[in-house]
């Protein structure tokens, strides 16, 4: 899939709007400034390295940025028409969590996380239209994500930092302690965690089927699902 130069813009714009809509004046001061200093590479970042994983293509970042936040504010306020204890934290709170997530996928301050993957055999058999850049140091995206965040002097809190921690539920092993812990002592205390990982898994899933049903597309769905 490829956007146009306007949708990219288009899907910054929304991010930078949640920025303000969605913060404190502090906080969104912060937050600017480290958008200030990504925006670009930002806006052309895929949002995984294998075509059919999800949105492995300039600009999928982005895009899995705007679906995950519309996604988890759509599944908050469903926790709360169905009587989910949300008293602890606010929508702001869900959409702060959203938009960073997955904000390791950018890399540092100076190298990218993922680099175009020069073989073609690869790209064409394997799908891998991306590498890991071997010139950062290792992190997962979610910590890598956290130490961003934390140079930009941008403040969390607990319930946020958590629900950031683990929006990708199970898929990362350092989750199982906070989601399969024995004891009431172990339990997870807020919900928020699961709304973003409910979130994550829709509009990633949302993002497989497009890719699934497109022509870009080498198994044809349809017949599989309507033999």
């Amino acid at each position: 899939m490829k956007l146009k130069v306007e949708d990219l813009q288009e899907r910054m714009q929304y991010i930078r709007d949640h920025v303000e809509s969605f913060n404190t004046e502090e906080r969104a001061t912060a937050l600017n400034k480290m958008y200030d200093h990504f925006e670009e590479r930002m806006m052309l970042a895929p949002g995984s390295s294998i075509d059919f994983y999800h949105n492995a293509w300039p600009g999928g970042y982005v895009d899995h940025i705007l679906n995950i936040t519309e996604c988890s504010k759509k599944i908050y306020h469903m926790w709360k028409d169905m009587g989910g204890h949300t008293d602890e934290y606010t929508e702001e709170s869900v959409v702060f969590c959203a938009l960073h997530h997955d904000l390791g996928k950018l890399g540092d301050l100076t190298e990218d996380y993922y680099v175009p993957n020069e073989s073609e055999w690869h790209r064409i058999n394997q799908g891998k239209m991306y590498e890991y850049n071997d010139k950062l140091h290792y992190m997962t995206v979610t910590d890598r994500a956290v130490w961003l965040l934390n140079h930009f002097g941008i403040e969390m809190t607990q319930i946020e930092y958590l629900a950031l921690r683990l929006t990708d539920g199970m898929y990362e092993d350092a989750n199982k302690g906070y989601l399969m812990g024995f004891g009431e002592g172990k339990n997870l205390k807020s919900n928020l965690p699961l709304i973003l990982h409910q979130a994550d898994m829709m509009a990633t899933r949302l993002e497989k089927e497009r890719y699934m049903f497109s022509k870009d597309s080498n198994i044809d769905y349809e017949e599989i699902l309507h033999p």
